[in-house]
């Protein structure tokens, strides 16, 4: 064997015993040329959380209420990251077409819809549940940006979808859905 290939042997030897320690494998102090005969008993490193990521749209519309966390982007919210009093959601073109909300009873959200970069415009909102979500409110300005009251039930604990449509205003048919905001309202615990 020449020495060229010898020396490139040797390095990277070295280049993999250095890898393998700074990712966690056996150390250098291995010697070079000897493999473990069997698993690697070194525990691999768990993959950290992905970041709960709350869009900057969906914020408390006073300081004292308690911002909405990652329950505002998932499915399944915990009642310590609801929203209480007020809270605004603001839809800008580009953002998720469903999102979700976790909010206490007796909230009141601010919903306000972006003007549409499409030909299509607002509409109307439109709740599945008004008993546990009340949409009321309705008003597009001038400039194609739309606003909607949602006040969530009083008391009472449960789900609603509400969506925002929309349409082309030179289009017959009917408007379709552009938008949902699942609404989870989680009631406070009584004790006793």
């Amino acid at each position: 064997m020449r020495w060229w290939a010898k020396a490139w042997m040797v390095a990277g030897v070295f280049v993999l015993a250095a890898c393998s320690s700074s990712a966690g494998g056996r150390s250098a102090g291995v010697p070079s040329g000897s493999r473990p005969a069997g698993p690697s008993t070194n525990t691999p490193t768990p993959p950290s959380a992905p970041r709960s990521t709350v869009p900057s749209s969906i914020r408390p519309a006073s300081p004292s209420g308690p911002s909405p966390s990652a329950s505002a982007t998932t499915p399944s919210p915990s009642a310590a990251g609801c929203a209480a009093g007020r809270a605004k959601v603001t839809v800008s073109p580009g953002d998720a077409v469903t999102q979700w909300l976790c909010v206490r009873p007796g909230t009141v959200v601010s919903l306000v819809l972006r003007p549409r970069t499409d030909d299509k415009r607002w509409t109307a909102v439109q709740s599945s549940a008004p008993v546990f979500v009340l949409a009321s409110g309705w008003q597009l300005d001038t400039g194609g940006t739309a606003h909607a009251s949602l006040r969530c039930a009083g008391t009472r604990g449960g789900t609603s979808d509400v969506t925002a449509l929309a349409k082309a205003p030179d289009v017959a048919g009917a408007p379709r859905v552009a938008f949902t905001l699942h609404v989870t309202v989680v009631p406070y615990t009584t004790e006793g």
